[in-house]
């Protein structure tokens, strides 16, 4: 246990700061799961405008440190790429 009043300020704030961070993660994981499941439906443009509304929201992300700028980078590739793919 932590025995300086700055430490114990350090876990109290940490453990604030993990309760804004999962909710965070899981808004951008619901961004996602849109624009996949537009996929799956096969609408294109139900997708293109899914990915739209959700890549500010990941950018976002990246610039709280939720996620690493290649992991965001790389789902944006994978979601683009499969959207182009529908006819």
């Amino acid at each position: 246990m932590a025995n300086h009043i700055s430490a114990k300020k350090r876990i109290r704030r940490n453990s604030r700061m993990e309760i804004v961070n999962k909710v965070r993660k899981n808004r951008v994981r619901s961004f996602i799961k849109k624009v996949e499941l537009a996929i799956l439906k096969e609408d294109k443009k139900l997708a293109q405008i899914a990915l739209i509304e959700a890549q500010p929201e990941m950018h976002r992300s990246v610039t709280k440190g939720i996620f690493k700028k290649n992991t965001i980078s790389r789902k944006l590739s994978r979601l683009s790429a499969r959207i182009k793919k529908i006819a």
